[in-house]
């Protein structure tokens, strides 16, 4: 045998060798010494199993949870998120869990989770994203940290500030103007409310962010839809590193097809901006899409951003800037429908501050009833579920010591449905307990109540979401009673956002 050939084998071995020990590292020793880590400060958890974590157990307590409708109760809780309900019983309000190798700490302590989402010292980023949902929501202000995170946080909060919202006033008001004609054919009928508010809030956000009608970006968000329900299957379905390289699923595949044709969808938006614009005077317009444009083109390299991030923020807009005011007027209507002492107290504010007439930014921000109504919603039904975030070093919270990397998960459906936080009615639909406002609904606990979340990352969305749901549901209690119909199907389920899978069907009669 030669000299090389033996070199050759040595080499190889070697590096066989160094690949094993890698894989060694992450798959048992890292895990077991996290969980014996753990397990020492108190927390525990279903114990550590390779390769799925506990992928499988939770995957198989989510299908039995949620593959049939549920009767008309709001204990959501055990139904949505079977395993983190099961565990805190068993485990205690933190705990452990595995996703695959990644640990994963639970957080429904409150007072941990204002520590967490506060990130005084910003030991608490964003959680990286991987796989599908980083095709989804990619380097955006949901996903970004430090200095991409900033360049356009600065401008989402000029974008949604106070006097804008003010200025998409009559944009939101004109498409629900829109819808409720529509509606007029089917008064005394059954009308999917959800669906219904689907196409609204699509419209609004073309409108108002983009510049552009709902028919425009149609395309855009039925493919974010398609990309979205793709991620949602595969949350616990896990695939080896560098398999996907050798052989793709069906889902990778139509990802990765969906993802270059988003790009390219959202690339003639823009193109067409441009193309509308005097390159001289370098103004796209103030809307959201004309800044982020204007931003991708600055010549100061040190406020431009990559057409990359451009496009990912446009796509994050396109997704979550509708679903969440979906989800909260469909939610809302569902329980007025249900509690129409509740129906007749918002509609006896509305009408005595608007009258028959569009509501106006003033009126809108002296809606005291509806925004208890609005808050009971959210509490009972959050459009997001859960707040993710990681340890950037080793770090203290609480007394507990985390480790470099790990995983942190906040349930907010947790925390709205703690009966030691809410009482013995935490089921219950009382819009009421809002009446001094969420500090005294939470006894001063601010990280009761988190739809929005809290903290520096708090949803830029907030007061727009809020503005246009109230604003709708103002004009609808204008014209029309509803009832629950008795076709419709109690089906919550996670579908990214927290979604009624069957619809919200109403009868409509005139008021």
């Amino acid at each position: 045998m030669s000299l090389l050939l033996v070199l050759v084998i040595i080499t190889s071995s070697l590096l066989l060798l160094r690949v094993f020990l890698k894989f060694v590292h992450k798959a048992w020793w890292t895990p077991i010494s996290i969980q014996k880590m753990m397990k020492s400060q108190g927390i525990l958890g279903l114990p550590y199993k390779f390769p799925h974590g506990n992928t499988q157990v939770i995957a198989t307590m989510r299908n039995q949870s949620m593959n049939h409708p549920m009767d008309m109760s709001h204990d959501i809780f055990p139904r949505i998120q079977p395993h983190v309900h099961s565990w805190i019983k068993t485990f205690g309000l933190n705990f452990i869990n595995w996703h695959g190798s990644e640990a994963q700490l639970f957080v429904t302590d409150p007072e941990l989770v204002k520590e967490v989402l506060s990130n005084r010292e910003g030991g608490y980023p964003k959680m990286d994203m991987v796989g599908h949902a980083k095709k989804l929501l990619g380097e955006s202000l949901i996903t970004n940290e430090g200095e991409k995170w900033a360049k356009v946080r600065k401008l989402a909060n000029h974008t949604f500030h106070a006097e804008s919202l003010k200025k998409m006033i009559p944009e939101m008001s004109r498409s629900v103007e829109t819808m409720l004609g529509k509606w007029r054919d089917f008064e005394g009928q059954e009308i999917d409310v959800h669906k219904e508010f689907g196409l609204v809030t699509t419209e609004v956000i073309s409108r108002t962010a983009f510049g552009s009608s709902y028919v425009e970006g149609k395309h855009i968000f039925e493919m974010v839809a398609r990309l979205t329900a793709i991620t949602v299957r595969n949350v616990y379905r896990l695939r080896f590193p560098g398999i996907s390289l050798i052989s793709k699923t069906k889902d990778e595949r139509e990802a990765e097809k969906l993802e270059k044709a988003i790009k390219k969808s959202i690339l003639d938006i823009v193109k067409k901006r441009k193309e509308n614009t005097d390159e001289e005077v370098d103004e796209y317009g103030s809307d959201y899409l004309g800044q982020l444009v204007k931003m991708a083109n600055d010549p100061n390299e040190s406020n431009r951003i990559t057409i990359e991030h451009m496009i990912d923020e446009i796509k994050t807009i396109y997704g979550a800037g509708h679903l969440t005011t979906t989800s909260l007027l469909s939610w809302t209507v569902f329980l007025l429908a249900i509690n129409q002492e509740w129906q007749d107290k918002l509609r006896e504010e509305v009408i005595g501050l608007f009258g028959q007439n569009i509501p106006t930014s003033d009126g809108i921000a002296r809606l005291k009833t509806m925004n208890m109504g609005i808050h009971e919603s959210l509490r009972l039904y959050p459009p997001v579920l859960t707040v993710t975030r990681k340890a950037e070093r080793e770090i203290k919270l609480g007394n507990l010591k985390l480790s470099t990397g790990l995983n942190i998960f906040i349930s907010i459906l947790a925390l709205h449905h703690n009966s030691e936080i809410w009482g013995k009615d935490v089921h219950c639909f009382r819009p009421e307990r809002f009446v001094n406002g969420v500090a005294k609904a939470t006894n001063n606990n601010a990280a009761a109540f988190l739809p929005f979340g809290m903290g520096p990352r708090t949803c830029v969305g907030l007061n727009f979401t809020t503005n246009e749901a109230k604003i709708a549901l103002s004009m609808i209690l204008q014209r029309y009673r509803f009832t629950l119909s008795d076709n419709h199907v109690h089906y919550p389920a996670d579908v990214y956002i927290l979604t009624p899978k069957n619809g919200v069907k109403v009868i409509l009669q005139p008021v």
